[in-house]
């Protein structure tokens, strides 16, 4: 958020607001146009439930009468793996906003790689699969947004461009107060050069979406260090739960799901199952099952509690509250994509995203129009010393 350049009387305040606009220079230049892709996939990816409806990708499930009995969980279980013989299951995740519908993660074994993870929908009444889930362009956008096809390299990489651009951004909002103190808020000089008329733009635009870009920003850095933070949960916290079973051999047979799910809710009144981790995922260790519940709140339903049970018996031997890190992720999960307030907060986020995308775009421009016209600046001055010299 440059403008033409204000005049400094005070010499030291001339220096800090060149270190400032150096700092805003550089971290814009470097993340540009990785923000730019983050802000073009990002767009879709906040409408990718509707879009994943209209272009087929959503799972069909069937109407069923009122008052009609879901299975219990173990019949899901049993149809995961009759539908992929030979694996074994991961994860059972129950949709909060679509209780018939129950998603499983199967995979060759519990080590295998997670890229190879199938996820399927099944119908809580019927247990019949009802299609496969995250497939289609939603997918290939969500991968480019969180790590360009990279991995966790890819993601921390990402990470580093969103810090640079919360960085961009508060070093902009340092300067646009001394650079336009002279003009009306909102003003756009049309009378001036190209180049001006974009650079109130700029600065308009990029003062509307600072308290957005500040909040996305952030929330999108706290999201690359997702793998980060639960590798440190493991080592620490869910290390010290599993304790009294270090050393013991993983379950011969695991416990029935239907008693895990009744004890995990015994366990923690009044909350509901969000999604079950087998023994030896990363979300538990390898000796028990983790049910992680959810409350029914907008906020309780996003910041999961984990009961551990023990694989074999089901019965339950810890209830614990999930560190402070973890919980600022899974609120920041769901707020970097507007996923908070249903349509209308999805339509505001929408068109904030647009609106930055202008900002990075035409500060892009400035950047290559001020050097355009340094160039010819050196030019003309060079013109005189080029002809005494013939």
């Amino acid at each position: 958020m440059r403008s033409a350049g204000p005049e400094w009387s005070d010499p030291l305040k001339a220096r800090t607001a060149r270190l400032w606009s150096l700092v805003h220079k550089w971290t814009s230049l470097i993340s540009t146009l990785f923000l730019l892709l983050l802000c073009l996939t990002g767009l879709p990816l906040i409408f990718h439930h509707e879009i994943d409806e209209a272009l087929g990708y959503a799972p069909k499930l069937e109407s069923h009468p009122p008052g009609a009995s879901r299975l219990g969980i173990d019949a899901i279980g049993d149809a995961a793996r009759a539908d992929h013989p030979g694996s074994v299951l991961l994860y059972i995740a129950w949709d909060k906003d679509e209780p018939g519908l129950v998603s499983t993660f199967t995979n060759s074994a519990v080590t295998s790689d997670p890229q190879t993870t199938v996820v399927k929908g099944f119908d809580a009444y019927t247990a019949k699969p009802v299609g496969l889930l995250g497939t289609g362009p939603m997918l290939v956008l969500l991968r480019l947004h969180t790590d360009v096809y990279l991995g966790q390299i890819g993601k921390l990489f990402m990470g580093a461009m969103g810090f640079l651009f919360v960085v961009a951004v508060v070093s902009g909002v340092v300067l646009y107060w001394p650079f336009t103190r002279r003009l009306d808020f909102a003003t756009v000089r049309r009378q001036k050069s190209r180049r001006i008329v974009w650079l109130d733009w700029h600065n308009l635009l990029g003062v509307v979406t600072v308290a957005w870009a500040l909040v996305v920003g952030g929330t999108g850095v706290v999201n690359t260090l997702a793998e980060v933070m639960l590798g440190v949960w493991q080592r620490n916290e869910l290390a010290v739960m599993a304790a009294p079973y270090a050393g013991q051999p993983a379950p011969a047979k695991l416990a029935s799901l239907d008693k895990v799910v009744g004890n995990a809710m015994a366990a923690a009144p009044g909350m509901d199952v969000a999604f079950i981790a087998f023994p030896g995922t990363p979300f538990t260790s390898p000796h028990h099952f983790a049910a992680f519940m959810r409350g029914d709140t907008p906020l309780t339903s996003r910041l999961v509690r984990p009961v551990l049970l023990d694989g074999e018996t089901a019965a339950v031997a810890q209830v614990a509250e999930l560190p402070f890190y973890l919980k600022a992720l899974l609120v920041s999960q769901p707020l970097h994509f507007g996923d908070y307030g249903g349509m209308p907060l999805k339509i505001i986020w929408a068109l904030l995203d647009g609106l930055t995308i202008i900002v990075l775009g035409s500060g892009l421009y400035l950047w290559w129009a001020r050097r355009r016209k340094a160039r010819r600046a050196a030019a003309v001055s060079a013109a005189p010393m080029l002809r005494t010299t013939r």
